[in-house]
């Protein structure tokens, strides 16, 4: 599963940056999932903040529950594998390249 995880966060940004040089509207696609996702994600930990806050369980062990949300896991994994790409896409200076 490490193994997994691993490769996957190495192949997918280069799988994206591909993509983006191949199709233009790539990078569209890709920077609104990140809006999206980064809302979805912010609002979730917020809302998580707030509800451990508003019912005094301020433990180190309550916050931990928002682990268990599918939807921040997700668009945190996406974040992440976004970052990369981006990074990538900046080191290699991409916008003065592409594929023909």
């Amino acid at each position: 599963m490490i193994f997994l995880l691993v490769s996957g966060s190495i192949i997918i940004p280069i799988i994206m940056l591909f993509f983006s040089l191949k199709w233009k509207g790539a990078e569209l696609v890709f920077n609104t999932l990140a809006l999206l996702s980064a809302l979805v994600f912010g609002n979730i930990a917020a809302a998580s903040i707030y509800r451990i806050l508003k019912n005094h369980t301020v433990f180190m062990t309550s916050i931990h529950a928002i682990f268990l949300n599918s939807a921040f896991l997700l668009t945190g994994a996406y974040l992440g594998i976004y970052v990369l790409y981006k990074l990538l896409a900046l080191t290699l200076n991409v916008k003065s390249r592409s594929f023909k």
